[in-house]
């Protein structure tokens, strides 16, 4: 495996009925307290109002910026960004899904920063200080609740980029798997997608010796893929969300990346079709990445995607080439998320093949070398290719 440092300063607090923490954790920073929430879903599921009594009874002074979109945009977050400036804001409390975390992590970082908080995004500067933020989870998917990591997007330049900084990891992140009872279907659906592709992210790296890793992210898949099917048929199950949540935040607090540094392309391929057509980030990704895989396979790369197919789907060996196995866990998996409601085509979302070699650019562009990916380096006219496998 490759050297690494492990650091998760995050204080998890996962449970029933665990939201009045925010009482013990809020006042060691202090009392004037911006309130981050998405399109209002929290105040029909009655969350706002529990939070907010708690916040009163701590005497907090509440300021409010809702409205964080699912691809959440810079200019909503600039407004965030002078909320904590001009009114001097102590805390920053997120109530949402990954989105509305993401969103914050950039608010907290701008809020410290002179410049524009794209600079940073594009790393053209890094963060150097941040507000200090916690969060309560509402929706199972990216497991921004636990990492340093953050997906802004500008609409203006249609550039969707991810970020990352030591300082926007959350003080404190409430994990209470009843506040996603209300979460849709669809939503549920593709949260399922995008924390299964945060584990194949990883499980897909070119790191030598890494044999707990690789059974741990397969463990966890077919947690996920036992565990997926029967939440979609009872959504408010605790035991099932709790599951799912619990899936969602370790695949992506660092725990299986611990030496297994994983390939991340397909994400980045993602970011691009979403930055010019604003589809959801799971349905993108049910979409491209048996297609990436699919790809890899045809240059040579079967062992990860062969040892998926046994270790993951059940695939009998016997009798079946390395590429054979490999091109059946891609048929497994692209099976899988359809059998749950996920899109397999590009043209499921109306996209053509008019942009493709704008967004085949743009993956690009953000890589000082003009490769991306790790487990199988892709230039442009690679990402193009994958691109077109998937109208």
């Amino acid at each position: 495996m490759e050297s690494y440092v492990a650091y998760n300063p995050t204080k998890c607090i996962f449970g029933k009925d665990r939201l009045s923490e925010l009482k013990n954790e809020i006042p060691q920073y202090g009392k004037r307290v911006l309130l981050v929430y998405g399109g209002g879903s929290i105040k029909r599921s009655g969350l706002y109002d529990k939070a907010m009594e708690y916040l009163q009874e701590i005497d907090a002074e509440v300021f409010e910026l809702a409205g964080i979109e699912p691809n959440p945009r810079v200019t909503t977050l600039h407004k965030g960004i002078q909320i904590c400036k001009d009114e001097k804001i102590d805390f920053i409390l997120a109530i949402g899904g990954g989105s509305v975390i993401d969103g914050t992590k950039a608010i907290a970082a701008g809020a410290k920063f002179d410049g524009d908080i794209w600079d940073i995004v594009t790393k053209k500067a890094t963060a150097q200080d941040a507000l200090p933020f916690g969060t309560v989870l509402t929706l199972s998917a990216t497991g921004s609740e636990m990492n340093a990591g953050s997906v802004i997007t500008n609409w203006e330049t249609n550039e969707k980029i991810g970020w990352g900084s030591p300082y926007v990891f959350p003080k404190f992140s409430i994990l209470d798997p009843t506040h996603t009872f209300t979460v849709p279907l669809d939503q549920t659906i593709y949260g399922i997608v995008d924390m299964m592709s945060h584990a194949l992210e990883h499980y897909f790296s070119p790191s030598p010796n890494t044999p707990l890793l690789e059974r741990m992210t397969e463990s966890l898949l077919s947690t996920v893929i036992e565990t997926g099917p029967k939440l979609l048929k009872d959504l408010q199950n605790y035991e099932l969300r709790e599951t799912i949540m619990q899936c969602g935040t370790i695949a992506l607090n660092g725990t299986l990346n611990q030496g297994m540094f994983g390939d991340w392309a397909t994400h980045g391929i993602e970011h691009a079709v979403s930055a010019v057509y604003d589809i959801p980030h799971g349905g993108g990704l049910a979409i491209l990445f048996p297609n990436w895989i699919q790809y890899a396979i045809q240059q040579g790369h079967t062992q990860k995607a062969k040892q998926l197919a046994i270790r993951v789907f059940g695939v009998d060996p016997t009798g079946k080439s390395d590429v054979e196995l490999a091109e059946q866990a891609v048929k497994e998996l692209r099976n899988f998320w359809v059998s749950i409601g996920a899109p397999s085509r590009l043209a499921d979302y109306n996209i053509d093949d008019s942009k493709i070699q704008l967004m085949a650019e743009k993956v690009v562009s953000v890589s000082q070398s003009g490769f991306v990916g790790r487990y199988n380096l892709l230039k442009q006219e690679d990402v193009l290719a994958i691109l077109k496998m998937s109208l």
